[in-house]
């Protein structure tokens, strides 16, 4: 959904009115006026991880046939292979393609729409062409549908009813489907495909389906990843294009009907087996052609059939012939009319046909040469009865094969033909740690030396040691502190030391503020505590179990109910125990007088105070402090009680069955509150009996009434407390109650289901512990024994569960078990880092000498020193950095006593999922993994414990599934016929559009199960009830055992946990309803269920409306009075979720906006306004009076106060505050508490003090609005977040980074528009912040702006299992050898190396075969050759140091393979040779091209090559396609991944030789299983002796693709990992290709094969820095725009630090150059990019430095965080940003000139990009 202008941001291409009057005019004008739009709102995501999930979706099988068919390796309708027909290379493509789906979960249906299939059959082609894919598709049909767990369905086209039907009863997804590619200008048939198929997309798109393209998606790993069309709603087209795509699709099918096959079929009776098919399609075959070679070819092409069920698929790996010219005509012409006729054929059956053109052409050879008189010698008794039996039918006559001899059939030649390629020596190898993980592999190695193969490449292969020491950008700091054995850090003097010093001033202050608005789980402020140093105290070696200060009194306690041995205690812990005991006993007798008090206040106004005026009178003390004490909170809160009966009395609409359900609820809710005092007074027990008599509720007494204490003595038993007269409520005479209406209308359970649920005890098993301060559930406690215990844990449960205490418990424990040992909190995004860190400041403090309690270390910045602290606080990537650190394996990682991954689903994300990853299986120390929604926990635990049990520590999984608080979900109806209007949002009256919908509903959608975690709230299971009671098909039996009366019989007061016994009672009645019910049955037993739980409004309305996504402006017009509408029902603070920043900005403006110019109206209207503001004008006008009064008075020493008291008076005090710009109350949302407008002002002004923040931001904070996302200021985000939970923004607009663990308590999630990122896993990640523990009973979910249809999937959605990444890269194989070099073998480097190497699973998702001996020894394999390629690219040396380029390599380690590809750039010169261009604009214009190629690459869809399309790009800034690489770069990359494929193939071929009895042969195929062995009965006769002494030998390619005359030779690494056999198994990804950087050498507009040309957004911002040009002709989001440019300066700044680091190296013979005499800009890390977080970075400070100056803008990010480098000295003197950058002379003169020139290249375009880049967002 468009809420965030993207569509309107758009190149305006010029179009004419629409005359196309040829398929290429129609479909040029419709890739233009649509395609191309499309396509550039395509997103490019993880079809199951990031959207799908579990869902069910559609593949169009003609476009599997057509990848299937296209693909080149495959010999079938093939120019230069026309006689071939290998169709068991096909189904082997097809059922690899399907089980790439499978084995990943996706859900999905085959269809296949019969008017679709032109472009898989090619219609229009060359006859023989289409023939064979005509023929081949409908073989690959009737496999399909022979196929286990696949689902095949055929429809005639979109149109179809059947497809209606399927669709509505399915629910898929989306479509997967091809786009049809390119046109060909030239080729009118092709745009006839292609126009047909763009209409197709349309018709799915006007049809509200989505699609996703199939052909060009990626299977990485366990992810799918592809573009996604969003449905749109309809698309009209102009009457020329709806008349050219008729005419298009008319000539294709007539061109596919061709031959009359299909009405000669109407003679024929369909045939189920092979012999009678065989026999139709021969009297067919004969009717249409009668050549003189047709009885023989039709003789051959059977006895073909029948051989070749006997022929294993090794025999029939046949060779390509070469055929004179007439031979192949007159088999061509059999083939084209067999062809067409076998198609006809097998369309009416499900019978498969085996047809292979290879061995058909030896068959008819071998005939040719040696007759058929010997046919069951030489073919085998199968094929020669099959063939005998056949032909006994036919009137044909025999056929006589020397009448074929003319055609010269060639004979294969015996003997090897195909010899192994020439093997690899691997280079020479050694290291002591590797060499045992290694012992496996048996390789042979080669003599080269060493030095001459370094000595071969000019260009940085010097061999010189890399060593990681310092800061990857800030050259001057050393990684390790002096204390660590670092460098000493320089002192900073004078205006710098001010800065840092006041920097941190303000930092902690503003910590302090986030901090005081934190809570704990009751809702009160947190409370630090203080922990000692474990040095200066006396403690035992074993730290006792964390305990805070509050819990002190609970374990006194305990200690007093008995214990058999008497506690000692000293003489002053006597005199602190009755110091504390006097002090409590004062506090006490305050209370009590406090309380007195406030009764004699309200009781001596009863007289002339109404009961509801004093219950609010009372109410405001509720949060006094003094209800601390136990029994002043029992007073208290009887006298409420005794109020509430009064004003219940005193109401009008007392009788009323609504105000009886208001009352009674809300005294047993204080009933409840008083049982937990444990107050158990005769007059407290009287008023408890007396409140329950009343309400009907006598049966509740038990669980009510306070028990009396039995260790009290008898006069404390006696004691009555109130100290006033509790109401009247039940006669002393009769026992009675003395009022009727109060009495509750029925069974005590039945009331507690429908109105009491949400007030329920929600504990589980809970019981003190002395640990914690509240009672933990039986969960909570095994968590804390686990920790106690040094257990590495995975905790799942939902959110408001109760998992946020895990991680401060363990932070505790770690600060008080010693000083060193530390405990890393890992966070998935910036801002919850922020939180935690607040957190941990509120709740702990430590002082250590030099050190710090707790650190945080993000890309943005640091707090306190990350190596010198306790507690860090961090982000994946930045703690993965440090693992592999090598100065830090010695004197940091040792020390790692537990590491927190807080949303530990985060590992299956798409971009950074490897990173969380790397740090389970590196982690030295126990883990806790924590998440709410994680598919299949028990599967990703499996792993997780098997890599804890390797790392020697004890594994424990707790799985909670229940939520503390419900969700209760609503529909808003934007079709809503009530008129809507506002006035005000006090007057706003609600307009009922909110919907409820109750879970159970939602089967209507057509799922057939419920998912596990579907909940459903107590009055939920009641509503269930009644509505099975009008079931027939439930038993009387099952009714009355469900009837609550029944089942709850024994249990008078009703917990939570009980109720979720008697849901998952009603949920299996459900569940056997949906098994016996027809979807397609309106009156089904189920329907007739949903039915009476479907909401009355939405059940009226027209289906197809509700289902009608909404309009973008529909849903922006609508939201005011949406918003208005929570008000009014007390449901704000809400969240409003939308996944676009510019949505959410685009709805804050409007609804500010909105209120702004109705509060104008009203100003200019109202007469209390206008009074008002003429009483402030006089009263100001009056200011100088007051002011000369004041002087005059001055004189006379009378206090100012005085006169001001005396002059104005009280009625004057609002004209002081009295501000006219204020936001009126009722026009504004912002909530009154504690929190005024004069605080707002003054944050504000601290806020833009120091940032850029945009004005409309500030007009929302005015009115209680805010936007929250990634791109907002990290300040700006603070104070939202602080002035959400202080209550005084009551709207935010944020995406789905504040679902990730923000402590933002809402009563209201509310999900407005859709978007593909709104998925299973997103919805419960949002929804759970609604009903947080502690704030809300109840959560509610509102849905707006999205289909029912919509809404409905995502409550029945699941949440789909965790995406898995092979985690074992080239770079990671690098950056493990830097560890252990650069750390001198430490033992926490060797142990995290063999650990890794050894683990039985590698990756959470590896096949089952990863999960065996041999799935390690392949790991291994990998490793091995990883080294030699690593070797080979002067990575690494014989015994594996990091050498030269390393650190381009090991820095930018998130880009592989763009990483290693510069690095053989730079080796190949390619870098240098630019240097010598002419020109040096166009040598950093030919940099910056190249670099695009390599970083941060975008793909452009095809449909933007249009003409047109660039035609409008020639009036643009932007070139938007980025040029073709350089030839020499290209050759120099195809010179490399030469070098790379002969590596990994190596590898494959080494691996599938040593195991190949383990691996068995490869005759299976990949999904189906179904092998192909081959008879033995046949196995010696001739034919087949004949072939298996010609066929094509294959030791690493499968055998299926070796059909297709295909050996062991490969043409690209792609083909290699898709190719190899079975056992064998290549990560393509894995594998540092550059084949998609290579293939960017094409024109514009991306190729054939589906890949995508690239978008020349980062060349084009280089050449004029418009960020409008980006976005409107590259189509670049805004949103994203930042980051991209970001990344790719952290890139060239990664760059110019390595060579910097070389040149230094080679001036110094190798030692450290001392950087402090150097001048470098001080950022950060590169890598500590945490973009899979979607969060925001800040400015990179850039000291001055040496050489040129260039004046820079302050940066901000997306006006972001501020640039602490632009203050004002004291001198007053303003200390400007500027960009410098040391020259090479700087660095020393031992490296060659053309090395220097490389690097004053890249320092040049650095300069260039960052001085656009910092004034992009000035």
């Amino acid at each position: 959904m468009d809420l965030d202008d993207y569509d309107t941001a758009r190149l305006k291409v010029e179009t004419e009115a629409c005359t196309a009057s040829t398929p290429q005019e129609a479909l040029e004008w419709l890739d233009v006026e649509w395609f191309s739009q499309a396509s550039r709102r395509a997103r490019w995501m993880d079809l199951l991880g990031d959207y799908a999930g579990t869902e069910p979706f559609v593949i169009d099988g003609d476009s599997i046939v057509q990848i299937v068919l296209d693909d080149p390796l495959l010999a079938l309708a093939k120019v230069d292979d026309p006689t071939s027909f290998q169709l068991l290379h096909a189904i082997y493509s097809i059922e690899r393609l399907i089980n790439d789906f499978k084995k990943r979960g996706a859900v999905f249906d085959i269809v296949f729409w019969k008017d679709h299939k032109h472009l898989s059959i090619h219609s229009g082609a060359p006859d023989q062409e289409v023939a064979s894919r005509a023929l081949a598709r409908q073989l690959l049909i009737n496999h399909l549908r022979q196929l286990q767990d696949t689902t095949v369905h055929c429809f005639e086209n979109i149109r179809d009813a059947k497809w209606k039907e399927y669709q509505s009863l399915a629910k898929p997804m989306f479509v997967m489907i091809n786009d049809g590619g390119l046109p060909m200008s030239d080729d009118a048939w092709n745009a006839r495909w292609v126009l047909v198929q763009r209409k197709v997309l349309a018709e799915l798109l006007s049809n509200g389906i989505s699609f996703a393209l199939l052909k060009g998606c990626e299977f990485r790993d366990s992810k799918i990843i592809s573009f996604v069309y969003e449905a749109r709603g309809t698309e009209r087209w102009p009457k020329e294009i709806n008349i050219a795509h008729k005419s298009a699709w008319a000539a294709l099918t007539s061109a596919a009907l061709k031959y009359p096959a299909q009405h000669l079929l109407k003679g024929y009776t369909p045939a189920q087996s092979l012999q009678p098919m065989l026999q139709n399609a021969a009297r067919m075959y004969l009717d249409i052609s009668r050549d003189s070679a047709s009885v023989e070819l039709l003789y051959a092409f059977f006895l073909h059939c029948g051989v070749t069920s006997d022929l294993s698929v090794f025999e029939r790996a046949v060779r390509d012939q070469p055929f004179p010219v007439e031979t192949q005509k007159t088999i061509l012409q059999f083939y084209t009319t067999m062809f067409v006729v076998l198609e006809a054929v097998v369309s009416r059956t499900k019978t498969s046909l085996d047809i292979d053109g290879r061995v058909f052409v030896s068959v008819l050879g071998f005939l040719v040469e040696r007759g058929d008189s010997s046919i069951d010698d030489d073919f085998g008794p199968t094929a020669s009865t099959l063939v005998r039996n056949v032909f006994s039918s036919l009137d044909c006559g025999q056929p006589d094969f020397s009448r074929l001899r003319p055609l010269r059939f060639l004979s294969q030649q015996p003997g090897r033909l195909d010899p192994d390629p020439e093997p690899l020596d691997l280079l020479p190898f050694s290291n002591d740690v590797f060499d045992s993980e290694l012992a496996a592999v048996h390789v042979s190695t080669s003599n080269i030396d060493v030095e001459d193969m370094y000595s071969s490449s000019p260009h940085y292969s010097g061999g010189t040691v890399f060593s990681d020491t310092h800061h990857w950008h800030a050259h001057r700091r050393a990684l390790l502190p002096k204390h660590l054995g670092g460098e000493q850090a320089p002192r900073l003097e004078g205006w710098a030391r001010k800065r840092q010093l006041r920097g941190d001033q303000i930092f902690m202050r503003q910590l302090q503020k986030q901090a005081g608005t934190l809570t704990g789980a009751q809702g009160y402020a947190l409370q630090q505590i203080t922990i000692p140093p474990v040095g200066t105290s006396k403690r035992p070696k074993q730290a006792p179990a964390p305990k805070s200060a509050s819990s002190t009194s609970q374990v006194a306690k305990e200690k007093q109910k008995g214990g058999s041995r008497k506690a000692t205690m000293s003489k002053a812990d006597k005199i602190r125990a009755d110091n504390l005991a006097k002090k409590a006993s004062e506090a006490t007798s305050e209370s009590t007088k406090w309380l007195d008090g406030v009764i004699r206040e309200s009781e001596s106004s009863a007289p002339t105070t109404s009961p509801e005026k004093r219950l609010q009178y009372l109410r405001d003390k509720e949060r006094s402090l003094r209800l601390q004490d136990p029994m002043t909170r029992t007073r208290f809160t009887v006298y409420e009680l005794h109020l509430l009966f009064l004003q219940w009395i005193d109401n009008p609409a007392r009788d009323s069955a609504t105000t009886r359900d208001t009352y009674s609820v809300t005294i047993v809710r204080l009933l409840k509150d008083l049982r937990a005092t444990g107050c158990s007074a005769p007059d407290v027990r009287d008023a408890v009996s007396a409140s329950l008599g009343a309400l009907g509720l006598s049966g509740l007494k038990d669980a009510l009434v306070p028990a009396v204490d039995i260790g009290e003595d008898e006069k404390e038993k006696g004691k009555r407390v109130l100290g006033f007269k509790f109401v009247k409520l039940v006669s002393s005479r009769t026992g009675r109650p003395e009022h009727d209406f109060m009495s509750v209308r029925e069974d005590a359970v039945v009331w507690q289901l429908r109105v009491f649920g949400e007030y329920m005890d929600r504990s589980m098993d809970s019981q003190p512990d002395r640990r914690v301060t509240f009672q933990p559930d039986a969960w909570q406690r095994e968590v804390l024994d686990a920790i106690d215990e040094d257990k590495s844990l995975l905790v799942v449960a939902p959110t408001s569960a109760g998992k946020t205490f895990i991680s401060y418990y363990a932070m505790e424990r770690a600060l008080r078990e010693s000083d060193d040992g530390i405990l890393v909190y890992v966070a998935p995004t910036k801002a919850l880092v922020s939180q935690i860190a607040a957190e941990v400041y509120a709740r702990f403090s430590k002082t250590m000498d030099s050190r710090s309690c707790w650190a945080i270390h993000t890309r943005d910045y640091r707090v306190h020193d990350p190596q010198n602290c306790q507690i860090l606080i961090t982000v994946p990537d930045v703690l993965a950095i440090m693992l592999l650190a090598p100065a830090l394996a010695r004197v940091w990682t040792p020390r790692l006593k537990r590491i927190i991954m807080d949303e530990i689903h985060t590992i299956g994300q798409q971009e950074g999922g490897s990173v969380w990853e790397q740090i389970l299986l590196l982690a030295p120390c126990p883990i806790i993994g924590l998440s709410a929604t994680i598919g299949e926990p028990e599967r990703f635990n499996a792993w997780l414990e098997s890599v804890q049990h390797a790392g020697g520590f004890e594994h424990k999984f707790v799985y909670h599934p229940h939520r503390y608080s419900h969700l209760r979900k609503f529909f808003y109806n934007l079709h809503g016929t009530k008129k809507v209007s506002f006035t005000s949002l006090d007057e706003h009256e609600s307009t009922e559009r909110m919907r409820f919908l109750h879970p159970i509903s939602a089967l209507d959608f057509g799922s057939r199960s419920i998912p596990s975690d579907l909940a459903l709230e107590a009055r939920d299971t009641l509503t269930l009830y009644r509505a099975l009671q009008g079931c027939s098909d439930v038993s009387k039996e099952t009714l009355e055992q469900l009837r609550p009366e029944v089942f709850f019989a024994g249990k008078a007061f009703l917990q939570q946990k009980d109720v979720i016994c008697y849901e998952q009672s009603l949920k299996d009645v459900v569940v056997s309803l949906v098994s016996m019910s027809d979807p397609r049955d309106a009156v089904s037993p189920l329907q007739a269920v949903i039915k009476h739980l479907d909401d009355d409004q939405l059940a009226a309305m027209d289906r197809k409306l509700l289902n009608k996504q909404p309009k973008s402006e529909a849903l922006i017009e609508n939201l005011p009075y949406f918003v208005a509408d929570l008000h009014a029902q007390n449901d704000l603070p809400a969240v409003f979720f939308n996944f676009e920043r510019g949505g959410c900005v685009n709805l804050a403006k409007r609804l500010v906006k909105f209120l702004a110019d109705k509060e104008l109206k009203f100003r200019e209207v109202d007469p209390g306004w206008i009074k008002k503001m003429a009483e402030w004008e006089a009263w100001r006008a009056g200011a100088k009076d007051r002011e000369r009064a004041a002087a005059r008075n001055k004189t006379k020493r009378v206090a100012v106060e005085d006169v001001s008291e005396a002059s104005d008076g009280f009625a004057d005090d609002w004209k002081k505050k009295f501000n006219p710009s204020d936001p009126l109350r009722q026009f504004s949302l912002a909530g009154h508490s504690s929190y005024s407008m004069d605080d707002l002002r003054d944050d504000i002004k601290e806020l833009t003090r120091r940032n850029s923040v945009p004005q409309w931001a500030i007009a929302c904070l005015l009115r209680g609005v805010a936007v929250h996302h990634a791109g907002m200021n990290k300040h700006y985000r603070s104070l939202v977040e602080a002035l959400y939970r202080k209550g005084f923004v009551r709207v935010m607009f944020a995406t789905g980074t504040l679902a990730l663990g923000i402590n933002a308590p809402t009563k209201t999630s509310v999900f407005c528009g859709d978007s593909p990122f709104l998925t299973a896993l997103m919805y419960r990640q949002c929804a759970g912040r609604a009903g947080r523990r502690g704030y809300d009973l109840l959560g509610k979910v509102a849905f707006y702006g999205l289909s029912l249809d919509r809404v409905k999937r995502l409550i029945l959605s699941r949440i789909p299992s965790l995406a898995a990444h092979f985690p074992i890269t080239s770079t990671l194989v690098l950056r493990l050898f830097n560890l252990l070099e650069g750390s001198g073998h430490a033992p926490t480097a060797v142990h995290a190396i063999q650990r890794l190497f050894r683990l039985p699973r590698i990756a959470f998702a590896s096949s089952s075969e990863t999960m065996t001996g041999e799935g390690g020894n392949q790991l291994l394999h990998h490793l091995r050759f990883s080294i030699d390629y690593l070797r080979r690219g002067s990575l690494l040396d014989s015994t594996g140091r990091p050498l030269d380029l390393f650190g381009i390599a090991g820095q930018l380690y998130y880009t592989e393979p763009s990483n290693l590809a510069l690095v053989a750039l730079l080796r190949a010169g390619i870098i240098h040779r630019i240097c010598k261009m002419k020109s040096r604009t166009d040598a950093k214009l030919s940099l910056v091209t190249l670099l695009a190629h390599l970083f941060g690459r975008r793909p452009l869809p095809g449909a933007a090559a249009t003409e047109k399309f660039q035609e409008a790009i020639k009036k643009s800034a932007s070139i938007v396609f980025l040029p073709p690489l350089e030839k020499a770069a290209a050759a120099a990359l195809e010179t490399h991944e030469e070098e790379t494929l002969q590596v990994f193939s190596a590898y494959a071929r080494a691996y599938a030789k040593q195991y190949s009895e383990q691996l068995g042969q490869d005759c299976e195929l990949p999904f189906s299983r179904r092998r192909f062995e081959g008879n033995t009965e046949s196995v010696g006769c001739a034919f087949r002796l004949s072939l298996r002494a010609t066929a094509v030998s294959v030791t690493t390619r499968s055998a299926f693709v070796a059909t297709s005359g295909h050996a062991d030779t490969f043409g690209s690494v792609q083909e290699l990992a898709r190719t190899t056999r079975s056992g064998v198994t290549l990560n393509e990804h894995a594998i540092p290709t550059f084949g998609d950087i290579i293939s960017h050498t094409v024109q514009k507009g991306g190729r054939k094969d589906g890949s995508h040309a690239l978008n020349a957004y980062l060349l084009d911002f280089y050449k004029h820095g418009q960020e409008q040009a980006l976005v409107t002709a590259n189509g670049i989001r805004s949103g994203d725009l930042w980051y991209l440019l970001q990344d790719f300066d952290l890139t060239l700044k990664t760059i110019r630090g390595v060579l910097a680091t070389l040149l230094t190296k080679s001036a110094t013979g190798g030692s450290e150059l001392d950087f402090d005499a150097l001048d470098f800009d001080d950022g950060f890390d590169p890598a500590e990019v945490d973009d899979w977080a979607d969060e925001a970075p800040a400015s990179v400070a850039i000291p001055p430095v040496q050489s040129r100056k260039v004046k820079a803008s302050k940066v901000v990010d997306s006006w972001d965080d501020e640039d602490e480098d632009s203050q004002v000295d004291p001198e007053g003197t303003e200390q400007s940003d500027t960009i410098r950058v040391a020259s090479s002379a700087t660095l020393g003169g031992g490296s060659s000139a053309s090395d220097r020139q490389v690097y004053d290249l890249i320092c040049e375009v650095l300069e260039e990009f960052e001085e656009k880049f910092r004034a992009m967002w000035a």
